[in-house]
This record gives structure tokens, sequence and C-alpha cells, in this order.
């Protein structure tokens, strides 16, 4: 009977409590339903134009799901896939980080925000040691990588711009363009883009563009060595390149990431050995494949002072305004490591991670052309690009099998665009006896009878 009354009580003090609550808010006030699990703002349309998830997770979620229904298997992982150095940073060069780390814990060494183009010392060493005083430092931006650095020139230029990407291509060109408005819907048949000019790169042309012979675009992405394809642009075509888009009144994107794996000397390791150059391109480079920065951060992006608008205003003024507004400088601490990397020494230790990366790209490339696959990349670039044969099916098809069968993850060339459908990346980006072992598994799987 107590108990009863008890919470007799209590639903009557709930009542009165709620009444009271309602007798304090205005009757035209809207109360949210307590069910109601999404706001009342609308989401931003370019988003949804985006076709799946971005590539490189989605590889990462179709590996986890391999391991969850084969949970054994968790140990045999072998990735040739995303392009992420593996090997310790070298001593010369962690040393620099240390040191930078420990000035900011004393008072004379402490500093706090910095200049958002970076230290000048660091843009001084950049201009000397990478581009032999071909750049201004003031023409230097230090940041935290080239892939950000292309969002920030996206933000630039707007959505109003028309791009040309190659086909196929690393997917921030294509995914930040849409992101950005600066595209229709997607072609479900051709997977392309509207307003997006798709240039493309096939053995054929050795896989470098034609832009003349396609429409013209406002900005053309050009990444040389290329991901995925691991062709380098020769002078000669570069040349070229500069020379249509002086014409045409473009300006050009140059991707230089992938610089410090060119071995010929007939490739440029920078846009702006081209003559020219400095009056219709902007570069973007980064530490991460240099040093083993990938998770440390550190890249630039150089925009030369006479490269202009079509009203006469210049590039890197706006460029300077989205740095200073959207990004608060590199770390002190990793641009410490950075100057570490352009002294001599440090030099001396990137050529060596890159040798040892090019030996792992060799022994790939060897291996898949043993088994008669027509290869290509691999020589001035961590990348081997296979060409697959239609028993394979697609390059998704042919990612599952050798997944399944190999227990080795590589990267389907469809991730890249239309254009590679019929190929699959492996990566140099891995310790020398996985990439040994995953050769001997490949091997075995894949020789033909």
């Amino acid at each position: 009977m107590q108990f009863s009354s008890l919470i007799f009580g209590s639903l009557l003090l709930l009542c009165a409590s709620t009444a009271s609550v309602d007798a304090f808010v205005p009757q035209n006030q809207h109360i949210s339903s307590p069910t109601k699990l999404h706001s009342e703002v609308e989401r931003n349309e370019n988003f949804a134009k985006l076709a799946g998830g971005y590539l490189f997770p989605e590889i990462g979620r179709r590996r986890s799901a391999y391991l969850k229904e084969n949970p054994e298997m968790i140990d045999k992982i072998i990735s040739l896939g995303i392009g992420d150095t593996t090997q310790p940073i070298p001593p010369h060069i962690l040393n620099g980080l240390v040191e930078g780390a420990k000035e900011l814990g004393t008072v004379e060494g402490y500093s706090g925000y910095g200049s958002v183009q970076g230290m000048e010392l660091l843009r001084e060493k950049i201009a000397t040691v990478l581009y032999n005083d071909l750049i201004d430092p003031s023409e230097v931006f230090v940041s935290d990588g080239a892939k950000c650095d292309i969002m920030r020139i996206q933000q630039m230029f707007g959505p109003k711009v028309v791009s040309a990407v190659q086909d196929p291509s690393y997917p921030v060109y294509v995914d930040t363009s849409v992101m950005m408005g600066q595209t229709g819907e997607q072609d479900k048949e051709t997977m392309q883009f509207e307003n997006i000019v798709y240039m493309p790169c096939t053995p054929e042309n050795g896989f470098f563009p034609d832009y003349a012979s396609l429409p013209r675009a406002d900005v053309v992405y050009l990444c040389s060595p290329n991901n995925p394809t691991g062709a380098a642009a020769t002078k000669e075509q570069l040349t070229e390149m500069v020379k249509v888009c002086k014409e045409r009144g473009s300006i050009l994107v140059f991707d230089a990431a992938y610089a410090p794996f060119i071995r010929s000397e007939d490739v440029p390791k920078s846009i702006f050995e081209i003559d020219g150059a400095k009056d219709v391109a902007i570069e973007v480079n980064s530490f991460s494949k240099y040093a083993g920065f990938t998770g440390v951060r550190l890249g630039w992006t150089v925009v030369p002072s006479n490269l202009k608008f079509k009203n006469g205003s210049l590039v890197r003024d706006d460029f300077n305004r989205v740095m200073a507004t959207a990004f608060n400088g590199a770390s002190n601490i990793v641009q410490a490591g950075g100057l570490a990397c352009l002294d001599p020494e440090g030099q001396k230790e990137i050529e060596g991670l890159i040798d040892y990366y090019l030996e792992n790209a060799k022994i790939l490339r060897e291996t898949m052309e043993g088994l008669g696959f027509t290869v290509h990349g691999g020589t001035n670039a961590p990348y081997v690009f296979v060409e697959l044969p239609e028993s394979m099916g697609g390059s998704w098809d042919a990612f599952s099998m050798i997944l399944e069968k190999c227990q080795v993850v590589t990267i389907p060339g469809a991730g890249f665009g239309p254009g590679g459908e019929r190929f699959l990346r492996l990566s140099a980006f891995a310790p020398r006896e996985s990439v040994t072992e995953a050769c001997a598994r490949l091997s075995k799987t894949l020789k033909s009878d």
C-alpha cells in the first residue's frame, strides 16, 4: 500500500513539474521532438555528388571486412597499397626534430606562433637546396602537406573555374573540385563528372596528356612522377604543357611530391626548370616521401610572384590570404626537422631512403614482368602500374582476388578514375622482407600454366 502511494505521488510530481516547465516556454517557440535525430541544416549538396568514400579509407574498409571473416590471416597481411612510408626517420633528420622539441623547453629557445608562410630560414633552404635558386624564398609557403595545399588552392580558385585532371589521377584533384562546387553530376556510365576536363593518360601516349587537343580548362592539375601510373614527364613534354597553358591562359598546378625518386637526367624535378613556367604554374611538394614525414606532416607550395589572375592581381596574394585565414603555420618542431632534411647530412640520408624504395620498386616490377604482365612505372617513381588481362575482370575484382588468395593489399586502378580500370597499382613503400614475400605469393598465385 505504501509502495503504491509512493508511485502515485511521484507521478503527480512529474506531471506538475512538466506543466511548470511548459508555462515558461513561449507559445510560438518550436520544441523539437525528443526522438528527432537530425538538425534543420541543409547538407552541402556537393558532398552528395561524391562517388562513395575516399579511395584509401575504402581500401582499409575492405581489408578490415576480409580480416573480420578471416581473423586467422591478420598476421599474414602485406600492404602494397597506400603510399605510406615504412622506414624509420634517419638519425640526422630525427635529431633535428628532437632538438626542435627541446628548444621549446627553454626560455631562450621557446617560440609560439610563427610566420604563416613558414620559417624564413627553411624557405631560404628550400629555394636554394631543392630549386637551385630558380625561385625566391618569398614565393615559398610552408605547410602541413601537399594534399592539404591542394584543397587550399581550390579554396582560392573558388567554384567558378573549370579544372582539368589526368585520367587516371590522384583522387584529391577531382574530389576537391566536386566539394568546391565546380562540377555537375557524375555520369553513371562514364563515371566522369560534368564540367571537369578529363585528360586521357594511357600506355599509348606514355601516360602524358595531350591537353592541346582537349577543351580549355582554367586550372590544369599535373603530377610527375605520376601517382598512380609511375610515369615521369620529360623536359620536352613539360615544355609543351607550359607552352599550351600560356597560349590558353590556364594555370598549371604541378604536383611534384615524388620528385626525389627521379633518376633520369631528362626528367625535371620541378616545373620551374622549364622556361616560362613561372608565368603559368604553381608547384606543390612535400617532405612526406622525401624523409618519411607522412605522419610528421610538412610540405610547401611555390606560387611565383609574377603569376597573375585575369584582372592582373597576384595569385600569390590570394593564396597568402587563404593561408593566413585558415592555417596558423606548420609546427615549429616539424620545421626544425625540415631544416635538418636540407642539410648535407640530411640530403644523404634521404638519398638512402629513396634508393631503398626504388630497389623495392625494381623487385616488384621485375616480378610482375616475369609473370607475363605489361608493367609501367617503377623506375623514376615508387609505384608500379600493372596492366590487367581481361581474364582477371575489373581492377576491383583483381584487388579482391589477390587479397583473398595472397593476403596482399594492392590498389585497384579504378579508384584513380575511369582510365585506371584495367590496371592495378603496387606501392614500393613497404619493408624489403614484405616486398619479397609478397612477390613470392604473387608468383605462386598468378603464374600462368
